[in-house]
């Protein structure tokens, strides 16, 4: 008898893009004519969020939204609101894998084109450019983790 060990054949985890997508996209500019009239300071808030739905086994949408509003003394010089979304299949992860993935990585692949459309709509509109920094989404949901957490100890 020899002891000739057994292979197993291992399938890696498969993540792939299948499309990339805008969703959604709205501009808001109130104060137009009058805000080109005016000196140029304004004060940006920019807010994100992350939805995923599950459409099939192994495949998922994921959507970045980001609403930038720039305002000058409290009123609102434009507001932009879009939904960059992608559809992803994430095959042979566990579900923290998964969750991890939808978090991290799909959202970093979004933001560049959430930016782009954000860029293109503010210079449309009238407005200088505006080019957002790019965003540590592994941070993000570190940070979101460790707050879930000191939730469920208090």
């Amino acid at each position: 008898m020899t002891n000739t060990p057994t292979k197993f054949a291992i399938t890696p985890p498969e993540f792939s893009i299948q499309q990339i997508y805008l969703k959604d996209a709205s501009l808001e500019s109130p104060r137009s004519p009058q805000i080109f009239q005016e000196e140029w300071k304004p004060e940006l808030n920019l807010q994100f969020s992350m939805n995923t739905n599950k459409l099939a086994d192994s495949q998922y949408e994921s959507i970045l939204q980001i609403t930038a509003t720039a305002s000058v003394q409290g009123k609102t010089i434009f507001l932009i609101e879009i939904k960059q979304a992608g559809f992803f299949t994430l095959k042979g992860f566990t579900d923290e894998q998964i969750q991890q993935t939808l978090s991290i990585t799909c959202p970093t692949i979004l933001f560049p084109y959430a930016r782009e459309a954000i860029s293109n709509l503010v210079t449309k509109a009238g407005f200088p450019s505006l080019y957002l920094s790019p965003v540590n989404f592994e941070a993000l949901y570190t940070q979101q983790a460790q707050a879930q957490h000191d939730e469920t100890i208090h």
